[in-house]
Order: C-alpha cells, then structure tokens, then sequence
C-alpha cells in the first residue's frame, strides 16, 4: 500500500485525529513528507501552499551549531572568561547574581543593568536560546511505546495495532484483543476485556455508545490523561452520541498535555494547523508538534522534519527522520531515509543504520498472536 493511499487507522480508543494520507493537498512536492497533520483540516489548496510554501519563516530555520559553552563565546563583545561568572556583564561590579532567564549566560547586579545591556545583548541571547532549544529537540526521546499489558511485548506505532480500553484505562495489543475475543464468544455471548473481564460495548449496540462514553468519564474523572485525550477524539468526531465540538476536543487536549501527554500536543498542532477550535497559525502548529516530538511522538517528529525538508534544511530534517525511525519505527521516516541516500544526501552507512534501527524495532513488536489478528481483520493491522 503506497504512503499516499494508506489511511490512518482509526476506532472507537484511537488517540489520533481523523486524518486521512492524502498528504498531495499540503502543497508539498513529495507525497511522503507529512503523512497525517494536513488532511484534518478544510483548507483549500492554495492556502496549505502557502502555508508551507519555502518563504515560510519558521522557528526551524536555524541550522544546529555546536552548542558552545560559557568558556567558549564572548556574549556581547564586554565580558571576559575572568569575571564572567561573579561580575555584571554591564557595569563590571563583582556579586553579580541576576541571571539572564532566557540564555542563563550573563549575570547583572541589578535589573537596571540588565536593561541597560540588553540592546548589546539581545542577538547573542537569541543564538543561545535556539542553540538550547534545538538540544532539548533533538534528545533522544524520553521512552519508546510500553508493554503490553497481557502478553508483555512492546505495542506498535501504528494505531491499529493496540486499542484503548475505557472499562480499565489499559491499552492492549490487538493480537490480545482478537485472541480473547475469539475464545469469548466460544465460550459466552459477549467478549470480555481481556485485562479487566468487562464486557466490551460497540457503538452500533444499543445503548453502546452511551455505556462508553460512561467508562471513560470514570477514566477522566480519575485524571487519566490517555482518557482525557480520548474523550477529546470523540468530541472531534461526534463519536458515541457527542456533538461534535472543537472547542470542546481542544479544552480536553490541552488538559491532557499538562498531564504529560505526548499525543495530545501532537493533536493541538493539527489543530493550528487546520483551525479548529482556534485560528490557523502555522507557528503554533510547529511549536506543539515540537513539545510532542520532544515527549516522543513519532509522528510529529516525522512532521517536523517534512517541514524542515520543505525549507531546504535538509540536515535537521534527516535528524527528524532518524529520531522517528530508530526509537519508534515510523515507516515512513524510513522511507524519507531511503530517499536521502538515493539522492545521495547521506552515506550508505547512515541507510544501513536506519534499515538496521527499523528491523530491531520490527523484532520488539512482532508476534504470532498479532500476525494472526492482522490476518483475520484489517483494523487490528499493526505494521505498515
């Protein structure tokens, strides 16, 4: 299945926005390069052109230097290494303890110092401020996809593969799903959950989605972020009886963002992005899809880089590209790889590194249980 026909699997615990892959529309010339964000808005063509037309001035144009030290660079042209860290970087005065809160570089003994120098200072304090921003970006990230809660193997990227449980708050792998509810309807006339032995509700039953939205409102009451950000999809999509509401679905992501929630920032982006429930603001956009990344979301991470990509930054896009693959095995990062070294952006040591990165990941996510639920239904894919 090509990257442009592939849609984004959705179900009743998808933690995404209701995103096709029809990524052709975003005005961005490789079909491959922003798989998700641009399909959940409206916007006519020529605005998304416009939007990530190569004019764009965005926070990611600023290529990664090395990160220097205090040691390293004179800040204004005034300080010396000597008196740098006791001395007022304006008046020279020793006990100087008022630190500059954006780049912490520079001391002053007073806020009248700290003013009178910021005209000298301001150009160096915004170097350092995206020198340390793009280290925070670049981290690898904090933690890859947890277990599985019944078979204890990793759980994949890909949002068909796991589904989130509002009976119990845990998300389970489909091979799991598939195998109890095989043997439950063998055994009673309603599958079970397979961690808590809740009976399981669908939407088309009676009364289904009313008994859904029940269970996760216990999850949300409980402060569970997973939930929270569910509930927000559902808003979103006026799943389950809900009116479908933005502003509402953006209240209940932001909300599950400062719980730590790394699919809610991700989702707040694609909400800037296509405006709904705010205004369209590509900046915003960006910066959440970065707080996301930084949290470990892949597919942001994957965004991120197109972006890059699309402004020429090829060297930051192609450290997107491998974040996104090597920890979380997004495919089509890989294939961002692939079309680097064909075009003979990067060495054939960096493919092999990504082609390596992405079978080991293959290998933490594969089972027999999930093959065969893969095989018996569509929606319980999980590898591209």
């Amino acid at each position: 299945m090509s990257s442009k026909d592939r849609t984004v699997a959705l179900s009743s615990g998808s933690d995404v926005d209701d995103i096709s892959n029809d990524i052709g529309t975003m005005g961005i010339s490789n079909t491959n390069e922003i798989s998700v964000a641009a399909a959940a808005c409206d916007m006519s063509t020529s605005k998304k052109e416009m939007i990530f037309s190569g004019k764009m001035d965005t926070s990611c144009d600023q290529k990664l230097e090395h990160t220097k030290t205090r040691d390293d660079i004179d800040i204004c042209g005034t300080c010396t290494d000597d008196t740098a860290e006791e001395s007022c970087d304006n008046c020279g005065k020793e006990g100087a303890k008022n630190t500059c809160n954006k780049c912490k570089m520079v001391k002053y003994c007073n806020a009248a110092c700290k003013k009178k120098h910021k005209s000298k200072h301001k150009k160096a304090c915004e170097r350092r401020v995206a020198e340390l921003r793009d280290i925070e970006l670049f981290k690898q990230p904090p933690q890859k996809e947890d277990d599985c809660p019944i078979c204890f193997i990793r759980l994949p990227l890909l949002g068909s593969g796991k589904k989130y449980k509002s009976c119990c708050g845990k998300v389970i792998c489909s091979g799991c799903i598939h195998a109890v509810i095989i043997r439950d309807t063998t055994e009673t006339a309603v599958p079970l959950c397979p961690f808590c032995r809740v009976a399981m509700f669908r939407e088309d039953e009676t009364d289904g989605g009313k008994r859904i939205i029940q269970q996760i409102m216990k999850r949300v009451d409980a402060g569970d972020a997973e939930a929270i950000n569910n509930l927000g999809f559902y808003y979103s999509q006026g799943m389950y009886g809900l009116p479908r509401d933005f502003d509402k679905a953006l209240e209940l992501r932001l909300q599950a963002a400062e719980l730590g929630h790394k699919n809610a920032y991700y989702n707040i982006g694609n909400a800037y992005l296509c405006g709904r429930g705010v205004d369209e603001d590509m900046m915003k956009a960006i910066h959440y899809w970065e707080l996301a990344a930084m949290k470990g979301d892949a597919v942001a991470r994957h965004i991120l880089g197109a972006v890059e990509e699309r402004v020429g930054n090829k060297e930051r896009a192609l450290k997107h590209f491998m974040l996104a693959e090597k920890e979380d095995g997004y495919s089509d990062s890989l294939k961002e790889v692939q079309d680097f070294y064909s075009k003979g952006y990067v060495s054939k040591d960096v493919y092999i590194e990504a082609l390596r990165a992405y079978q080991k990941y293959l290998n933490e996510v594969k089972s027999s249980q999930r093959d065969e639920a893969a095989a018996a239904r569509e929606d319980y894919k999980y590898i591209d």
